[in-house]
């Protein structure tokens, strides 16, 4: 059930709800050019990180909350991009959102991607800790697989 989950969850979720309509605002902060190459070196890091969050997703399948605390009949998930981050959904939306930003040429959207790394490194420590109580195995897991990429 969603209604008894900890503050911080809410916290987390909301911050990161406000982070996503922000993204979608049009906010010139500079004007820039970014060489085309750098532009579609945005838009192909924009594809390949949405590529790895779509497997991320069905991976973790019954799995998926917005919320950091696991859920009750949860369980451990290490094995296919799990291997390469142990936050693969997070480091997609972190790189889609920078990758997006630099192919639209717009400083405000690189911004809110730099805003959901920092988000997203103290949710995911939230997360860890929580996950260290319910599966004591996450500790090698932590310990062998980068955060992030």
């Amino acid at each position: 059930m969603i209604l008894n989950k900890p503050f911080k969850d809410y916290l987390f979720v909301t911050i990161q709800i406000l982070l996503f309509a922000a993204y979608f605002l049009t906010i010139p902060i500079a004007t820039v050019e970014f060489p085309a190459w750098l532009r579609y070196s945005g838009l192909g890091l924009f594809g390949a990180s949405s590529v790895f969050a779509v497997v991320a997703l069905l991976q973790l399948s019954t799995n998926l909350s917005p919320f950091p605390s696991p859920k009750e009949s949860g369980q451990l998930v290490t094995k296919g991009v799990f291997r390469i981050s142990r936050h693969p959904i997070y480091t997609a939306l972190i790189f889609m959102s920078i990758g997006f930003g630099v192919e639209q040429v717009s400083i405000f959207k690189i911004i809110i991607g730099l805003l959901l790394l920092t988000l997203f490194y103290f949710k995911s420590n939230y997360e860890e800790s929580l996950l260290l109580k319910k599966f004591p195995e996450y500790k090698d897991y932590k310990n062998n697989t980068r955060r992030f990429i």
